[in-house]
Protein backbone atom coordinates (compact mmCIF):
# COMPACT_ATOMS: atom_id res chain seq x y z
CA UNK A 1 0.00 0.00 0.00
CA UNK A 2 1.22 3.41 -0.91
CA UNK A 3 2.40 5.50 2.55
CA UNK A 4 1.16 9.46 2.34
CA UNK A 5 3.23 12.12 3.06
CA UNK A 6 4.28 12.32 6.41
CA UNK A 7 3.43 16.66 7.10
CA UNK A 8 5.58 18.17 9.90
CA UNK A 9 2.85 19.13 12.76
CA UNK A 10 3.75 21.26 15.64
CA UNK A 11 4.00 19.33 18.95
CA UNK A 12 2.86 20.94 22.62
CA UNK A 13 6.08 19.67 24.10
CA UNK A 14 9.36 18.55 23.23
CA UNK A 15 11.87 16.07 24.74
CA UNK A 16 15.05 16.81 23.45
CA UNK A 17 18.88 17.18 24.44
CA UNK A 18 21.56 18.80 22.07
CA UNK A 19 24.26 16.14 24.29
CA UNK A 20 22.67 13.45 22.75
CA UNK A 21 22.54 14.95 19.02
CA UNK A 22 26.66 15.31 18.88
CA UNK A 23 28.46 12.63 17.59
CA UNK A 24 31.25 10.80 20.36
CA UNK A 25 33.70 11.44 17.57
CA UNK A 26 32.95 14.50 16.86
CA UNK A 27 36.66 17.23 16.89
CA UNK A 28 34.95 19.47 18.84
CA UNK A 29 34.07 16.97 21.62
CA UNK A 30 37.67 15.95 21.62
CA UNK A 31 38.47 19.82 21.84
CA UNK A 32 36.49 20.81 24.31
CA UNK A 33 38.02 18.85 27.19
CA UNK A 34 40.78 21.31 26.77
CA UNK A 35 38.95 24.23 26.45
CA UNK A 36 39.14 26.27 30.08
CA UNK A 37 37.94 29.71 29.79
CA UNK A 38 37.06 30.70 33.43
CA UNK A 39 40.37 33.05 33.69
CA UNK A 40 38.81 34.64 30.83
CA UNK A 41 36.19 36.41 32.63
CA UNK A 42 38.79 37.61 35.31
CA UNK A 43 41.15 38.81 32.75
CA UNK A 44 38.18 41.25 30.77
CA UNK A 45 37.03 42.33 34.17
CA UNK A 46 38.99 45.67 33.93
CA UNK A 47 37.44 46.24 30.69
CA UNK A 48 34.35 46.45 31.60
CA UNK A 49 31.42 49.10 33.35
CA UNK A 50 29.95 48.29 36.15
CA UNK A 51 27.45 49.90 35.20
CA UNK A 52 24.70 49.39 32.18
CA UNK A 53 23.26 46.76 30.44
CA UNK A 54 24.62 43.14 30.49
CA UNK A 55 26.80 42.53 27.50
CA UNK A 56 26.75 39.66 25.18
CA UNK A 57 29.13 37.03 27.19
CA UNK A 58 33.08 37.41 25.82
CA UNK A 59 33.32 33.37 26.78
CA UNK A 60 30.57 32.47 24.17
CA UNK A 61 32.39 34.81 21.72
CA UNK A 62 35.94 33.28 22.26
CA UNK A 63 34.66 29.59 21.53
CA UNK A 64 32.93 30.68 18.80
CA UNK A 65 36.27 32.15 16.93
CA UNK A 66 37.66 28.91 18.27
CA UNK A 67 35.00 27.11 15.89
CA UNK A 68 35.74 29.60 13.52
CA UNK A 69 39.41 28.51 13.51
CA UNK A 70 39.52 25.39 14.39
CA UNK A 71 36.70 23.74 11.67
CA UNK A 72 37.98 26.48 8.84
CA UNK A 73 35.20 28.94 8.82
CA UNK A 74 36.89 32.23 7.81
CA UNK A 75 33.86 34.79 7.40
CA UNK A 76 32.41 35.52 11.42
CA UNK A 77 29.10 36.35 9.33
CA UNK A 78 29.15 32.67 7.88
CA UNK A 79 30.62 31.27 11.13
CA UNK A 80 27.07 33.50 13.01
CA UNK A 81 25.48 31.49 10.27
CA UNK A 82 26.67 28.18 11.39
CA UNK A 83 26.74 28.32 14.71
CA UNK A 84 23.04 29.11 14.81
CA UNK A 85 22.35 25.81 12.59
CA UNK A 86 25.04 23.56 14.08
CA UNK A 87 23.88 21.36 16.61
CA UNK A 88 27.30 20.40 17.64
CA UNK A 89 28.47 23.95 17.38
CA UNK A 90 25.88 24.91 19.83
CA UNK A 91 26.37 22.23 22.16
CA UNK A 92 30.59 23.78 22.10
CA UNK A 93 28.76 27.14 22.50
CA UNK A 94 26.89 25.76 25.61
CA UNK A 95 23.57 27.47 23.35
CA UNK A 96 20.50 25.68 23.77
CA UNK A 97 17.96 25.51 21.08
CA UNK A 98 16.37 29.07 21.68
CA UNK A 99 19.94 30.54 22.62
CA UNK A 100 20.39 33.60 21.00
CA UNK A 101 23.60 33.69 18.72
CA UNK A 102 25.27 37.44 18.70
CA UNK A 103 25.47 39.59 15.56
CA UNK A 104 28.98 39.19 13.40
CA UNK A 105 29.13 43.15 13.79
CA UNK A 106 30.40 42.07 18.12
CA UNK A 107 32.88 40.64 16.98
CA UNK A 108 34.66 43.33 15.19
CA UNK A 109 33.78 45.91 18.44
CA UNK A 110 35.12 43.62 20.72
CA UNK A 111 38.41 43.03 18.71
CA UNK A 112 39.06 46.59 18.24
CA UNK A 113 38.14 47.37 21.71
CA UNK A 114 38.52 44.96 24.82
CA UNK A 115 40.22 42.25 23.21
CA UNK A 116 42.88 44.16 22.25
CA UNK A 117 43.01 46.05 24.97
CA UNK A 118 43.55 43.41 27.36
CA UNK A 119 45.65 41.36 24.34
CA UNK A 120 42.82 38.58 25.26
CA UNK A 121 43.83 36.50 21.99
CA UNK A 122 47.15 36.41 23.21
CA UNK A 123 46.55 35.00 26.63
CA UNK A 124 43.67 32.23 25.34
CA UNK A 125 46.99 31.38 23.07
CA UNK A 126 49.19 30.94 26.27
CA UNK A 127 46.62 29.16 27.99
CA UNK A 128 46.30 26.33 24.99
CA UNK A 129 50.49 26.42 25.79
CA UNK A 130 50.09 25.86 29.54
CA UNK A 131 47.49 23.14 28.83
CA UNK A 132 50.17 21.45 26.24
CA UNK A 133 52.75 21.94 29.14
CA UNK A 134 50.13 19.55 31.72
CA UNK A 135 49.26 17.29 29.60
CA UNK A 136 53.32 16.11 28.80
CA UNK A 137 53.19 17.13 25.32
CA UNK A 138 56.61 19.81 25.62
CA UNK A 139 59.90 18.54 26.43
CA UNK A 140 61.36 21.33 25.71
CA UNK A 141 64.68 19.82 24.77
CA UNK A 142 64.40 20.68 21.29
CA UNK A 143 62.64 23.46 19.45
CA UNK A 144 62.13 24.27 15.83
CA UNK A 145 61.73 28.02 14.54
CA UNK A 146 60.13 29.03 10.94
CA UNK A 147 58.65 32.15 9.00
CA UNK A 148 55.75 31.41 6.61
CA UNK A 149 54.49 34.42 4.03
CA UNK A 150 50.69 35.26 4.77
CA UNK A 151 48.75 37.72 1.42
CA UNK A 152 47.14 40.32 3.07
CA UNK A 153 43.69 41.47 2.03
CA UNK A 154 44.71 44.25 -0.33
CA UNK A 155 44.38 45.05 -3.75
CA UNK A 156 47.87 45.06 -5.49
CA UNK A 157 47.00 48.22 -7.57
CA UNK A 158 46.16 50.51 -5.00
CA UNK A 159 49.58 51.28 -4.18
CA UNK A 160 52.56 54.13 -4.30
CA UNK A 161 55.82 53.41 -5.06
CA UNK A 162 58.13 53.01 -2.05
CA UNK A 163 60.20 56.23 -2.23
CA UNK A 164 57.30 58.24 -2.36
CA UNK A 165 56.38 57.64 0.83
CA UNK A 166 52.10 57.47 2.22
CA UNK A 167 50.38 60.29 1.04
CA UNK A 168 49.04 62.73 3.68
CA UNK A 169 45.83 61.95 2.73
CA UNK A 170 45.59 58.12 3.65
CA UNK A 171 43.85 57.31 6.50
CA UNK A 172 42.43 54.12 8.62
CA UNK A 173 42.97 51.92 10.63
CA UNK A 174 45.87 49.85 9.24
CA UNK A 175 46.84 53.29 8.16
CA UNK A 176 47.40 54.26 12.13
CA UNK A 177 48.35 50.96 12.93
CA UNK A 178 51.13 50.98 10.42
CA UNK A 179 52.46 54.80 11.89
CA UNK A 180 52.84 53.09 15.61
CA UNK A 181 54.98 50.07 14.47
CA UNK A 182 57.50 52.51 11.53
CA UNK A 183 60.15 52.10 14.79
CA UNK A 184 59.13 48.21 16.18
CA UNK A 185 62.08 45.96 14.85
CA UNK A 186 59.87 43.40 13.74
CA UNK A 187 58.06 45.57 11.48
CA UNK A 188 59.15 49.10 10.01
CA UNK A 189 62.27 49.17 12.19
CA UNK A 190 62.98 45.38 10.21
CA UNK A 191 65.70 46.82 7.93
CA UNK A 192 66.69 50.75 6.47
CA UNK A 193 65.69 49.41 2.74
CA UNK A 194 62.54 50.70 1.47
CA UNK A 195 59.99 48.94 0.06
CA UNK A 196 59.63 48.75 -3.59
CA UNK A 197 55.73 49.60 -3.16
CA UNK A 198 53.54 50.72 -0.16
CA UNK A 199 49.93 49.77 -0.65
CA UNK A 200 47.44 52.31 0.70
CA UNK A 201 45.29 50.01 2.70
CA UNK A 202 47.32 47.97 4.56
CA UNK A 203 50.38 49.89 4.58
CA UNK A 204 52.43 47.03 7.07
CA UNK A 205 51.60 44.76 4.39
CA UNK A 206 55.10 43.88 2.34
CA UNK A 207 55.81 43.36 -1.37
CA UNK A 208 57.31 40.22 -1.99
CA UNK A 209 58.53 38.22 -4.64
CA UNK A 210 59.93 35.64 -2.64
CA UNK A 211 57.91 32.69 -3.99
CA UNK A 212 57.48 31.61 -7.53
CA UNK A 213 54.04 33.53 -8.16
CA UNK A 214 53.87 36.80 -8.77
CA UNK A 215 54.74 39.15 -6.39
CA UNK A 216 51.61 40.24 -3.71
CA UNK A 217 52.15 41.83 -0.39
CA UNK A 218 51.67 39.91 2.45
CA UNK A 219 52.63 39.40 6.49
CA UNK A 220 54.65 36.80 7.96
CA UNK A 221 53.23 34.75 10.82
CA UNK A 222 56.68 33.18 12.74
CA UNK A 223 56.32 29.30 14.65
CA UNK A 224 58.68 28.50 17.87
CA UNK A 225 57.99 24.78 17.51
CA UNK A 226 58.52 22.14 20.66
CA UNK A 227 60.15 18.82 18.68
CA UNK A 228 58.57 16.27 20.32
CA UNK A 229 54.86 17.20 19.28
CA UNK A 230 55.15 19.90 17.31
CA UNK A 231 53.35 21.99 19.59
CA UNK A 232 53.45 25.64 19.14
CA UNK A 233 54.63 27.41 21.89
CA UNK A 234 54.90 30.78 20.55
CA UNK A 235 53.91 32.93 17.84
CA UNK A 236 54.90 36.07 16.49
CA UNK A 237 53.51 38.49 13.28
CA UNK A 238 55.95 40.65 11.47
CA UNK A 239 57.13 42.28 7.84
CA UNK A 240 58.12 39.82 5.32
CA UNK A 241 61.62 40.38 5.48
CA UNK A 242 64.54 37.95 6.75
CA UNK A 243 65.58 40.59 9.72
CA UNK A 244 62.08 40.79 10.99
CA UNK A 245 61.75 37.05 11.68
CA UNK A 246 65.14 36.68 12.88
CA UNK A 247 64.06 39.32 15.25
CA UNK A 248 61.15 37.56 16.06
CA UNK A 249 62.89 34.17 16.65
CA UNK A 250 65.03 35.90 19.70
CA UNK A 251 61.92 37.13 20.95
CA UNK A 252 59.70 34.21 21.05
CA UNK A 253 62.53 32.17 22.53
CA UNK A 254 63.00 35.03 25.71
CA UNK A 255 59.47 35.16 26.10
CA UNK A 256 58.59 31.57 25.99
CA UNK A 257 61.75 31.24 28.94
CA UNK A 258 59.38 34.19 30.83
CA UNK A 259 56.22 33.21 30.26
CA UNK A 260 56.30 28.95 30.58
CA UNK A 261 60.28 28.11 31.74
CA UNK A 262 61.16 27.00 29.02
CA UNK A 263 64.85 26.60 28.08
CA UNK A 264 65.71 24.56 24.63
CA UNK A 265 68.97 22.85 24.42
CA UNK A 266 69.08 23.16 20.34
CA UNK A 267 67.36 25.34 17.38
CA UNK A 268 66.45 23.47 14.30
CA UNK A 269 66.12 26.12 11.67
CA UNK A 270 66.74 26.94 7.88
CA UNK A 271 69.73 29.26 6.88
CA UNK A 272 67.61 32.52 6.95
CA UNK A 273 68.56 32.31 10.68
CA UNK A 274 71.88 31.34 10.15
CA UNK A 275 74.15 34.45 10.36
CA UNK A 276 77.08 34.99 12.31
CA UNK A 277 74.86 37.84 15.09
CA UNK A 278 72.59 35.17 15.36
CA UNK A 279 74.31 32.26 15.50
CA UNK A 280 76.43 34.38 18.47
CA UNK A 281 73.60 35.32 20.36
CA UNK A 282 72.53 31.60 20.53
CA UNK A 283 75.95 30.47 21.75
CA UNK A 284 77.13 32.78 23.58
CA UNK A 285 74.04 34.74 24.86
CA UNK A 286 71.72 31.96 25.53
CA UNK A 287 73.76 28.43 25.30
CA UNK A 288 72.17 27.14 22.89
CA UNK A 289 73.15 24.48 20.05
CA UNK A 290 72.34 25.79 16.84
CA UNK A 291 71.18 23.25 14.75
CA UNK A 292 71.57 25.60 11.54
CA UNK A 293 73.04 25.43 8.12
CA UNK A 294 75.84 28.45 8.60
CA UNK A 295 75.29 31.76 6.11
CA UNK A 296 78.30 31.62 4.17
CA UNK A 297 79.26 33.24 1.19
CA UNK A 298 82.69 32.00 0.56
CA UNK A 299 82.38 29.19 -1.62
CA UNK A 300 83.77 29.38 -5.15
CA UNK A 301 82.45 27.90 -8.26
CA UNK A 302 85.29 29.10 -10.71
CA UNK A 303 88.20 26.43 -9.57
CA UNK A 304 90.30 28.85 -7.28
CA UNK A 305 91.26 28.35 -3.45
CA UNK A 306 88.38 28.41 -1.46
CA UNK A 307 88.46 29.69 2.37
CA UNK A 308 88.19 26.22 3.38
CA UNK A 309 92.05 25.55 2.06
CA UNK A 310 93.17 27.98 4.24
CA UNK A 311 93.77 27.24 8.16
CA UNK A 312 92.80 29.66 10.76
CA UNK A 313 95.69 29.73 13.28
CA UNK A 314 93.98 30.64 17.09
CA UNK A 315 97.38 31.55 19.00
CA UNK A 316 98.78 33.60 16.29
CA UNK A 317 95.33 35.41 14.86
CA UNK A 318 96.16 34.37 11.05
CA UNK A 319 95.57 32.18 8.50
CA UNK A 320 97.95 29.20 6.69
CA UNK A 321 97.44 29.40 3.45
CA UNK A 322 98.11 26.47 1.07
CA UNK A 323 101.51 27.75 0.26
CA UNK A 324 102.79 28.03 3.58
CA UNK A 325 102.61 31.82 4.03
CA UNK A 326 100.56 34.09 6.65
CA UNK A 327 97.28 36.13 6.09
CA UNK A 328 97.46 38.72 9.09
CA UNK A 329 94.56 41.20 10.17
CA UNK A 330 97.19 44.24 9.24
CA UNK A 331 100.71 44.41 7.89
CA UNK A 332 101.16 47.73 8.55
CA UNK A 333 101.96 49.91 11.92
CA UNK A 334 99.72 52.87 12.09
CA UNK A 335 100.01 55.65 14.56
CA UNK A 336 96.74 55.51 15.24
CA UNK A 337 95.31 52.40 15.92
CA UNK A 338 92.45 51.46 13.69
CA UNK A 339 89.98 48.91 14.18
CA UNK A 340 90.03 45.35 13.09
CA UNK A 341 86.45 44.48 12.40
CA UNK A 342 84.36 46.27 10.06
CA UNK A 343 80.61 47.77 10.83
CA UNK A 344 78.99 44.38 10.12
CA UNK A 345 81.59 42.13 12.36
CA UNK A 346 84.29 40.99 9.71
CA UNK A 347 87.98 40.60 10.12
CA UNK A 348 89.83 41.09 6.59
CA UNK A 349 93.05 38.99 6.65
CA UNK A 350 95.50 39.67 4.22
CA UNK A 351 98.38 38.05 2.50
CA UNK A 352 101.98 40.56 2.03
CA UNK A 353 102.18 41.17 -1.77
CA UNK A 354 105.62 40.37 -1.65
CA UNK A 355 104.32 36.44 -0.41
CA UNK A 356 101.94 36.48 -2.98
CA UNK A 357 103.66 37.72 -6.01
CA UNK A 358 106.39 34.86 -5.82
CA UNK A 359 103.56 31.98 -4.56
CA UNK A 360 103.48 29.29 -7.27
CA UNK A 361 99.69 29.26 -6.34
CA UNK A 362 99.42 33.01 -7.17
CA UNK A 363 96.72 31.72 -10.32
CA UNK A 364 94.78 29.13 -8.23
CA UNK A 365 94.36 31.75 -5.25
CA UNK A 366 94.02 35.56 -6.66
CA UNK A 367 94.07 35.22 -10.29
CA UNK A 368 92.65 38.88 -10.50
CA UNK A 369 93.76 40.68 -7.38
CA UNK A 370 97.51 41.43 -5.88
CA UNK A 371 97.12 39.49 -2.94
CA UNK A 372 94.54 36.80 -1.33
CA UNK A 373 91.44 38.42 0.94
CA UNK A 374 90.16 36.50 3.93
CA UNK A 375 86.99 37.46 5.63
CA UNK A 376 86.40 36.16 9.20
CA UNK A 377 83.69 37.25 11.56
CA UNK A 378 84.07 38.39 15.27
CA UNK A 379 81.48 35.68 15.95
CA UNK A 380 83.48 32.71 13.79
CA UNK A 381 83.80 30.83 16.76
CA UNK A 382 79.92 30.10 17.17
CA UNK A 383 80.09 29.62 13.40
CA UNK A 384 82.48 26.93 13.85
CA UNK A 385 80.54 25.20 16.61
CA UNK A 386 77.63 25.09 14.07
CA UNK A 387 79.65 24.17 11.13
CA UNK A 388 80.64 21.02 13.54
CA UNK A 389 77.67 20.10 14.31
CA UNK A 390 76.07 19.80 10.86
CA UNK A 391 78.76 17.42 10.56
CA UNK A 392 76.85 14.96 13.30
CA UNK A 393 74.40 12.17 13.17
CA UNK A 394 72.22 14.82 15.62
CA UNK A 395 71.82 17.07 13.08
CA UNK A 396 70.68 14.92 10.53
CA UNK A 397 67.97 14.37 12.64
CA UNK A 398 67.42 17.79 13.27
CA UNK A 399 67.15 18.08 9.54
CA UNK A 400 64.10 15.94 9.44
CA UNK A 401 62.41 17.52 12.46
CA UNK A 402 62.41 20.83 10.96
CA UNK A 403 59.38 19.62 8.94
CA UNK A 404 57.66 19.73 11.99
CA UNK A 405 56.80 23.40 11.66
CA UNK A 406 56.69 23.02 7.63
CA UNK A 407 53.88 21.10 8.00
CA UNK A 408 52.23 22.82 10.44
CA UNK A 409 52.43 26.02 7.84
CA UNK A 410 50.63 23.36 5.38
CA UNK A 411 47.88 22.68 7.63
CA UNK A 412 47.59 26.28 8.36
CA UNK A 413 46.85 26.93 4.57
CA UNK A 414 45.25 23.91 3.31
CA UNK A 415 43.05 22.77 6.46
CA UNK A 416 42.31 26.17 8.38
CA UNK A 417 42.11 28.15 5.62
CA UNK A 418 44.38 30.89 6.48
CA UNK A 419 46.61 31.19 3.52
CA UNK A 420 44.98 35.04 2.76
CA UNK A 421 44.26 37.28 5.74
CA UNK A 422 41.18 38.83 7.16
CA UNK A 423 41.79 41.58 9.01
CA UNK A 424 43.89 44.76 8.20
CA UNK A 425 46.93 45.97 10.13
CA UNK A 426 49.69 44.49 12.68
CA UNK A 427 47.25 44.08 15.38
CA UNK A 428 44.62 42.26 12.62
CA UNK A 429 47.53 39.67 11.97
CA UNK A 430 48.10 39.83 15.08
CA UNK A 431 45.13 38.38 16.20
CA UNK A 432 44.28 36.21 13.42
CA UNK A 433 47.72 34.51 13.76
CA UNK A 434 47.54 33.66 17.66
CA UNK A 435 43.94 32.54 17.01
CA UNK A 436 45.04 30.36 13.96
CA UNK A 437 48.02 28.79 16.71
CA UNK A 438 45.42 28.53 19.09
CA UNK A 439 43.44 26.55 17.53
CA UNK A 440 46.24 24.33 15.87
CA UNK A 441 47.77 23.99 19.28
CA UNK A 442 43.54 22.33 20.31
CA UNK A 443 43.58 20.63 17.62
CA UNK A 444 46.77 19.07 18.58
CA UNK A 445 45.49 18.20 22.39
CA UNK A 446 42.41 16.46 20.50
CA UNK A 447 44.42 14.15 18.54
CA UNK A 448 47.19 13.19 21.01
CA UNK A 449 45.09 13.14 24.27
CA UNK A 450 41.89 11.38 22.54
CA UNK A 451 38.42 11.04 24.64
CA UNK A 452 39.17 8.59 26.75
CA UNK A 453 35.82 6.60 25.96
CA UNK A 454 36.59 6.46 22.52
CA UNK A 455 39.96 4.94 22.93
CA UNK A 456 38.30 2.10 24.74
CA UNK A 457 35.80 1.22 22.99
Amino acid sequence: MMGERTVMQEALFYSFRIEDHVPQDHLLRSVDRFVDLTEIREHLKPFYSSTGRPSVDPELMIRMLLIGYCMGIRSERRLCEEVHLNLAYRWFCRLDLDGAVPDHSTFSKNRHGRFRDSDLLRKLFEMTVERCIREGLVGAEGFAVDASLIRADVHRQRSVPGEEGLPPEAAGRAVAEYLEVLDDAAFGGATPVEPKRINLTDPAARWTAATREAAFYSYSTNYLIDLDHAVIVDVEATTSVRQAEVFAQRRMIERTQECFGLWPEKLVADTAYGSAPNLAWLVEDKGIEPHIPVFDKSARSDGTLARSDFTYDAEDDSYLCPGGKRLRPSNRNFKTPRPLANADGFIRYRASQMDCQACNLKQRCAPRTATRKIVRSVHEGARDLARDISKSDAYLVSRRQRKKVEMLFAHLKRILKLDRLRLRGPNGAKDEFHLAAAAQNLRKLAKVRPNPGLATA
